[in-house]
């Protein structure tokens, strides 16, 4: 008798960095544990491992507030583990390893990307693939929604902050 199994949610944002190259937004996104300086999360740190190597964990976390008055915050957090790292074709992948989020497994991949036109100049893009379980409480829109907010966030963050635009 076969098994009744819920089908994975997969996903793929892409976003363009203008004016930066591949390079710039690479180091930014290799360094695995600066996650808090480019998405609006509290904070982000090695818990164990080698920096730059798979195996290395880190800690996700913020504190978030329930929208009904006086409710009290909580902090949600995610554990996440480097996969595989390619300084050569720029890219990552990780797995959440343990989470308060309502994740059973989630891997994603990131990728630095050149935009492919004749404009010199003209930036690259980040692409962030995910396959995962269906999250308790979310529909696939939602995590989709947040990949891209993040993504989006980031790509500016990091447009402003590497003084490119």
């Amino acid at each position: 008798m076969a098994e009744e199994s819920n089908p994975k949610w997969e996903g793929k944002v892409t976003v363009d960095v203008r004016n930066t190259d591949e390079k710039q937004v690479w180091s930014v996104l290799e360094d695995f544990c600066n996650l808090h300086k480019w998405i609006p999360i509290d904070t982000c740190y090695q818990v164990e491992g080698i920096q730059g190597q798979p195996g290395l964990i880190r800690y996700c976390a913020s504190t978030v507030k329930d929208d009904v008055p006086d409710s009290k915050s909580t902090i949600k957090f995610a554990k996440e583990k480097l996969l595989t790292i390619d300084p050569i074709k720029r890219c990552l992948s990780y797995e959440i390893v343990d989470n308060n989020m309502g994740f059973k497994s989630y891997v994603a991949t990131i990728k630095v990307l050149p935009i492919n036109d004749d404009v010199k100049g003209s930036g690259c893009k980040i692409e962030w693939g995910f396959v995962c379980d269906p999250v308790e409480g979310w529909r696939f829109q939602d995590l989709n929604s947040y990949v891209e907010f993040s993504l989006q966030f980031m790509a500016n963050k990091i447009e402003v902050d590497l003084h490119v635009l």
